[in-house]
């Protein structure tokens, strides 16, 4: 049914793991509309009372955007792209089922937007998390908007602009990862904490998770109509373009030389 995403079920617990390990899992426009879709079907399922989100091999959770999808893209396309954005984490947000990240590797970028996006996140030393988009030219509105809400203005500040990821110790130290665990655990971590959660009310997990969407829906809707502008913006410039092409030049480069 799904091409780049692995789907099961074990008892009460759905999982979903991201499945483009050639490319460390990062997503482009088919694996988006497929993880949507994915994400409405577990929560349609009355069998189904948590989900975990994962990635396949132990490098990534996901890499975050496909560069090779992102580097050709014109103003109209940009501002597309920002819709099918929104397509997806209005997916995440409308779960009624407590969704748990098991953050097996890297979270970079969209990555680590939609990993702020789960309810928990379950991860290990190595679980790198970040929003290094500025590297590539590409402007930051949803992933500042998370941080802020979840780490006040000056560490978002700082996370952007500089574009560094932090390690499994620091996101568990400003309270980003709930559990850390080490790197052959964070599955086993992610089934405890999903099967407690499977066992709450439901009716009462779901009025919980309604009204967190309820309580943060105009900084989403805000952060999505700055990205649409300022992706429109910063695809005008040419910046995004060419420095995505400075990034395959210089894999590249590195490839010839190894």
């Amino acid at each position: 049914m799904y091409e780049f995403l692995k789907v099961s079920t074990d008892g009460k617990v759905g999982t979903i793991t991201l499945n483009r390990p050639d490319v460390l899992n990062a997503w482009h426009s088919p694996m988006r509309r497929e993880l949507a879709a994915a994400l409405e079907a577990m929560n349609a399922d009355e069998e189904v009372r948590a989900v975990i989100m994962t990635g396949a091999g132990d490098r990534a959770f996901s890499a975050g955007q496909d560069l090779n999808e992102t580097k050709s893209f014109d103003t109209e396309r940009a501002r597309e792209w920002v819709e099918e954005w929104r397509a997806l984490y209005s997916a995440i947000r409308g779960m009624t089922k407590p969704l748990i990240a098991a953050l097996n590797g890297v979270a970079a970028g969209s990555a680590f937007q939609v990993a702020l996006q789960c309810d928990i996140r379950v991860g290990h030393a190595g679980s790198k998390m970040g929003q290094p988009e500025i590297n590539s030219g590409i402007a930051s509105t949803l992933g500042p908007w998370l941080m802020k809400e979840m780490l006040g203005l000056s560490r978002t500040i700082e996370l952007t602009l500089t574009g560094r990821m932090m390690d499994g110790e620091e996101c568990h130290h400003i309270g980003l990862i709930h559990h850390l665990v080490a790197a052959d655990q964070v599955h086993a971590k992610a089934m405890e904490v999903a099967g407690e959660l499977a066992e709450k009310p439901p009716v009462a997990m779901a009025l919980n998770k309604r009204r967190f969407a309820e309580m943060t829906q105009p900084g989403f809707e805000d952060a999505l109509a700055a990205g649409s502008r300022n992706q429109k913006e910063a695809y005008a410039s040419g910046e995004p373009q060419r420095m995505m092409e400075q990034f395959f030049a210089e894999r590249e480069k590195r490839k010839q030389n190894a």
